[in-house]
């Protein structure tokens, strides 16, 4: 008898998941957990989504599922809602008054019954952000941004009903985007009144009990090095060499922990924020700005409170002795990334300025790159990608998209803290205690086999033993033409994947112009980091067991490991439990992808803004990723992508040839291909979609120069 492939079953209990809504209607449900014979999300089309909204956590029930595993099913119930409120323009109709949700997958418009469209007073007077505004009634709102709370939920084939909270401004008015960014991603921004009284009640200077049990650092020039911009200094560091000719290495955090303890109104508010968010122009901060910016804050001349990590490093990077303590501190300076760079690459002025700090400031570079090297050595992926930095006048107003510089004192500070995290974590561990670890798993094989299909095709690889390339012939036919024959890469059976491999490649590609879009690329194809009660190790850390410890003003995991330590160090037993672990882990998860989305957002949405006065424009643009409907690029200068659409492309009919995944031109056999560097003409801004949409300059043949000249 024959082997037949066995179908999954559709009776499956009711699966629990979270909503994903496509603008256009459908949407996917993320299980909760992995389902037998189920490959992926669930697809559920527009007519199956009941009166669930986008966020939303649902039942679904299985209508299809085929023998590769699609999933399709219909949400049968709600049980948890992600908007409470929802941001938008308000929008005044013949018969009813709406807010038009500003985030295009909520697919309903709230209306607004009569008498809701003016804010209650109390809400008004707390909001934060632009000054309030009075309106006389639904005609002088309309287009206006509004907050609306939600006081009825959708239900099949009805709107949402509810009542205007805020009035934000109009659109485009200064500060607008980011009240609308804050309120689309539910950012907690007002802290409640019993947390303002807490923090104003803390003392502002450092009182004698409170240096009860604790180190003194004081004769120490300790030093936070920090950007130009930044308030709150959670860290300072201090580097000497021993008479045995390895070095002693101080980490110094501030001391939230002494400040902030569990349960109190500031504690359970820093919990519900999870961190702080940082946008180009404004910070919402996860504590109060007294203990945020003053009496935690590391400031220069002032006594301030730490948890320290003392090290002891030999010439190989080693730690070959630890320690850890309650310490006080009186930072020697407040010094910046830009300033430490310049004093080491030989500025006089600096040098001279800093002239008793500048031979400590050169064994911090000695002992970071000492650092460096023994994570190389041990296989940790050190990407290296500039990051765009907003440039904004003094009037506030953004003129400009830059690079953010990256030098040997950002080098120095990181390589420093991620000693302090390993120390910390592994020394926790030994000690057999709970605490958060930040993880970092292995990626997924499909993933890495994608990613080095692309990399062949620049003649590079990973390296990876185990994967060998298979032809899969008659795949598809396209239009009625041939059967296509198509290369895929198959795993063998003792296939794995290694940080190391992803570090050679970054060595091959550097300095290349391939180097930015497959290092982007690589980065895609590599699992989120996140927080869990468990240890996964890091992978790409190459580390065994890390945590995060060094950012306790703006990251509350940060805060349970001080606490975790602080009751290592005073022998008293745990306060945490798995359970409440596990819970935290996925919240501060959640809230750290929360921060990223908005954060990156916003800046997408001021690059937009930027592009305005810029169509019809050219620019340099590199290819980094294709597809069916055409080829996105990213502008050489200005970190700004889009997309050139299929059918904006000049003189032929274009095709996507999948298994190259290349743009191909069916006369003259032109390819466009991941990685090609091209000119660009911007042609369309679409505000809605939050995109940008470009066509191809294609360069002046010789004859047509020719017959200009003439």
């Amino acid at each position: 008898m024959k082997n037949v492939a066995k179908r999954p079953s559709t009776r499956i209990a009711r699966i629990a998941g979270r909503l994903t809504v496509h603008r256009d209607g459908y949407g996917f449900v993320i299980p909760d957990r992995e389902l037998p014979g189920v490959a992926g999300d669930i697809f559920i089309p527009p007519d199956a989504m009941a009166n669930a909204m986008h966020g939303d956590r649902v039942m679904v029930k299985l209508a299809n599922l085929t023998r590769d595993g699609r999933a399709e099913g219909a949400i049968v119930k709600v049980t948890e809602r992600a908007h409470q409120t929802v941001v938008g323009a308000f929008r005044k109709m013949r018969r009813h008054n709406y807010v038009e949700p500003h985030d295009s997958r909520i697919q309903h418009w709230i209306e607004i019954p009569p008498g809701m469209e003016k804010p209650p007073s109390n809400l008004e007077e707390d909001r934060v952000g632009p000054a309030p505004i009075a309106v006389a009634g639904p005609d002088e709102l309309d287009g206006m941004i509004v907050n609306a709370e939600i006081i009825e939920f959708p239900k099949r084939d009805e709107n949402p009903v509810g009542r205007v909270i805020e009035i934000l401004g109009r659109p485009g008015d200064f500060g607008v985007d980011v009240e609308i960014i804050i309120r689309k991603h539910h950012i907690p921004h007002r802290f409640p009144p019993e947390v303002l009284e807490q923090a104003q009640n803390i003392p502002s200077v450092i009182r004698q009990e409170d240096l009860k049990g604790r180190r003194d650092f004081r004769s120490f020039d300790v030093v936070t090095i920090d950007g130009e911009t930044a308030r709150d200094f959670d860290d300072a560091v201090w580097v000497d060499r021993l008479d045995n000719g390895r070095f002693a290495l101080h980490v110094h955090i501030a001391d939230v922990s002494h400040y902030v303890e569990p349960n109190t109104p500031i504690d359970r508010e820093a919990a519900l924020r999870g961190n702080s968010v940082y946008f180009p122009d404004r910070a919402i901060p996860m504590l109060p700005l007294e203990l945020s910016t003053d009496i935690c804050s590391l400031n220069p001349k002032v006594d301030r409170l730490t948890m320290s990590v003392l090290l002891e490093i030999d010439r190989q990077g080693r730690v070959v002795k630890q320690e850890f303590c309650r310490g006080v501190i009186r930072s020697a300076e407040r010094m910046t990334y830009t300033s430490v760079h310049l004093l080491l690459e030989g500025d006089a002025g600096l040098r001279e300025r800093y002239a008793p700090l500048v031979e400590r400031f050169e064994l911090m570079r000695e002992l970071a790159i000492i650092l460096n090297r023994k994570r190389t050595r041990r296989g940790a992926i050190d990407f290296d990608l500039p990051e765009p930095l907003i440039e904004f006048d003094e009037f506030g107003e953004m003129v400009g998209i830059g690079r953010s510089p990256r030098n040997i004192a950002h080098r120095i500070i990181e390589e420093f803290m991620l000693a302090a995290n390993e120390a910390v974590a592994s020394h926790l561990e030994e000690a057999g205690r709970e605490l958060l670890y930040r993880i970092h798993e292995p990626p997924d094989p499909q993933k890495v086999i994608e990613f080095e299909q692309i990399a062949r095709h620049f003649g590079v690889s990973l390296g990876i033993r185990g994967l060998d390339w298979k032809r899969f012939p008659q795949v598809h036919r396209r239009r009625g033409g041939p059967k296509v024959r198509k290369d895929v890469l198959v795993p063998a059976a003792d296939f794995k994947i290694a940080p190391k491999h992803y570090q050679r490649l970054i060595k091959k590609i550097e300095g290349k112009p391939e180097e930015r879009i497959l290092t982007y690329l690589m980065l895609r194809s590599l699992k989120q980091a996140r927080y869990s009660e468990a240890n996964h190790g890091h992978f790409a850390l190459a580390s065994p067991v890390y945590t995060h410890f060094t950012s306790p003003i703006r990251r509350y995991p940060d805060l349970i490991v001080h606490r975790a330590l602080g009751a290592l160090l005073d022998g008293r037993p745990s306060e945490f439990v798995p359970a409440k672990l596990q819970k935290l882990a996925v919240h501060c998860s959640d809230t750290e992808r929360r921060a990223d989305e908005a954060e990156r957002e916003l800046v997408e949405w001021k690059k937009l803004d930027f592009m305005t006065d810029r169509l019809g424009d050219h620019f340099p643009a590199l290819i980094t990723n294709t597809s069916p409907h055409g080829f996105f690029v990213e502008l050489e200068d200005l970190f700004v992508e889009g997309m050139v659409p299929l059918d904006v492309l000049p003189g032929e009919r274009w095709g996507y040839n999948e298994s190259t995944r290349q743009i191909v031109g069916s006369r003259t056999g032109k390819k466009y291909s991941i990685g090609d560097r091209l000119t660009v003409q911007l042609i369309r801004i679409d505000a809605r979609e939050r995109r940008l949409y470009f066509s191809v300059v294609e360069p002046e043949s010789r004859s047509r120069r020719r017959r200009r000249r003439s």
